[in-house]
């Protein structure tokens, strides 16, 4: 079936894995004569747009493997670069229990990627890295903003967040929206004090989409519109870490590459070391919530200011922290009801301080 949609890995890169047998390209089941056994496989690298993919794939069989354990299929490229094309296959994956890993030319892929989940799962939460909202509320039904279709019907997404924000790219009325909305933003900024706050917000998705232009230029400069400031490469790897070690999150796509922008493959082996660090968080899950509730233990908080009480869980397998919802559950919300947090979270809460991003979450399930 995969065949329909996909094409090999083409046989110099075969020949390059066979030459890195140590390395990852050695490690990995390839889509060569014909679609590897996916049987134990768990994660699988997807081209969409092969110039690219192929230019990051050249840098990635290079690099180390120390996973011992885990078994990741590279299934070649797609054979069409369109959102409606590419969404059976990601969802194949994704009911097969495998967890996509794309690597995408064009930023309205994202909507094949996420049409695959809200197609497998109603409620549906996307957390996007990047350095502004390509969101036009003034008129939802402009084709040309690949955000628009996916944030701009309350029906299909349940939950947003974006992560790298800049402050400069950001019109009042995507803010205004946003704040209707609930939406969670993390500007650069305070990302910038501290890579550990970004934390909680990717560990609340279940998918993310990773766009090359939340990078600084100097970082990425093989985007469509690179700019001077962002995200250095060690803070994007370390976002990419804590998506990759997230029981929530069921895809990754890394999204914006342009090869011919890209002379000198800068921008390819940075996304290959993203690559790499999220399937080092992925090797290292602890079948945290929402696999399994088991190992978490319970804190509850008396809130006299709001004369109810929080329950926050931590888990004894991975030390991280969640705040219950207080408010009733709709169908299809169970894998939503606790909400990612840090120890401050609760030890703020403990002194009667909430913050604005769990008032936000309660108000996400009033019906």
């Amino acid at each position: 079936m995969l065949e329909n949609w996909l094409t090999p890995v083409s046989e110099a890169l075969c020949t390059l894995a066979e030459e890195n047998e140590a390395r990852m390209g050695g490690h990995l089941h390839i889509h060569a004569d014909g679609i590897p056994d996916l049987k134990k496989v768990k994660l699988a690298v997807l081209g969409i747009g092969a110039e690219e993919a192929d230019a990051v794939r050249e840098r990635l069989y290079r690099l180390s493997w120390p996973h011992k354990h885990l078994e990741v299929a590279d299934l070649g490229n797609a054979r069409r670069q369109e959102p409606d094309f590419i969404a059976p296959l990601i969802m194949e994956l994704l009911q097969s229990n495998i967890c996509p890993l794309i690597i995408g030319r064009e930023e309205r892929l994202l909507q094949g990627q996420f049409a695959a989940h809200h197609g497998w799962q109603k409620s549906v939460s996307l957390a996007l890295v990047d350095e502004k909202l390509a969101l036009n509320p003034q008129n939802p039904a402009d084709s040309s903003s690949y955000l628009n279709e996916l944030l701009m019907s309350k029906k299909k997404l349940f939950h947003f967040t974006a992560v790298g924000l800049q402050a400069h790219f950001l019109d009042e009325s995507v803010e205004r929206y946003a704040n209707e909305r609930h939406f969670d933003r993390l500007h650069l900024g305070p990302l910038r004090e501290d890579i550990h706050v970004s934390e909680p917000y990717i560990r609340d998705a279940d998918l993310v989409a990773f766009n090359l232009s939340a990078l600084k230029r100097i970082e990425a400069p093989g985007v469509l519109q690179a700019s001077p400031a962002g995200l250095f490469s060690e803070e994007a790897c370390q976002i990419a870490r804590y998506a990759g070690v997230s029981d929530k999150l069921q895809s990754i796509g890394f999204y914006g590459y342009r090869n011919e922008a890209d002379p000198a493959g800068h921008t390819a082996a940075v996304i290959a070391q993203l690559i790499w660090y999220f399937i080092g968080g992925f090797a290292d899950r602890k079948n945290d919530f929402p696999v399994s509730m088991d190992g978490l233990m319970e804190y509850i908080i008396p809130i006299k200011k709001y004369d109810y009480q929080l329950t926050f869980w931590k888990s004894s397998k991975s030390g991280r922290w969640w705040l219950q919802v207080p408010v009733n559950i709709g169908k299809g919300q169970k894998r939503h009801r606790l909400i990612p947090c840090d120890y401050k979270d609760y030890l703020n809460a403990s002194k009667g301080e909430l913050p604005d991003r769990f008032l936000q979450a309660f108000r996400r399930f009033d019906p």
